[in-house]
């Protein structure tokens, strides 16, 4: 174990390093650099895409991404509570549940098991 005391930015800190190869020759430092790098303020992320709504009525769900249907895993005339899975979407190997916003009764399923969907598409009706 080696005792070292480096200096960040004017502060002193005391480490402790550990030696795993001792064959590697330790560096030599012999002299002492100041550096700088401007530091740039963080450029904002993109605003969310807004959800679709032209052709979404006030009791669709529809699909966040484009993707396969996996699962239906309602049916019609089914009861659902706001949270429970309507279907199963899958985009680039990764599955995606897709949960009821509100509570109602299914009044109609858009889409059925392999099929693909478009973000914005109309998967189930909830009235």
């Amino acid at each position: 174990m080696k005792k070292l005391r480096i200096t960040v930015e004017g502060k002193a800190y005391d480490v402790t390093v550990e030696v795993l190869d001792s064959s590697a020759p330790a560096p030599i430092v012999s002299q002492t650099a100041q550096v700088s790098a401007p530091i740039s303020a963080p450029t904002p992320s993109a605003a969310p895409a807004p959800a679709p709504t032209a052709a979404a009525g006030a009791g669709d769900v529809v699909s966040p991404m484009a993707g396969s249907v996996l699962k239906v895993e309602v049916q019609n005339g089914a009861a659902v509570n706001e949270g429970d899975l309507l279907v199963q979407l899958e985009a680039m190997k990764m599955e995606t549940p897709i949960f009821a916003p509100f509570g109602g009764t299914v009044s109609n399923i858009s889409v059925s098991a392999g099929d693909s969907v478009q973000e914005g598409q109309v998967l189930v009706t909830i009235s």
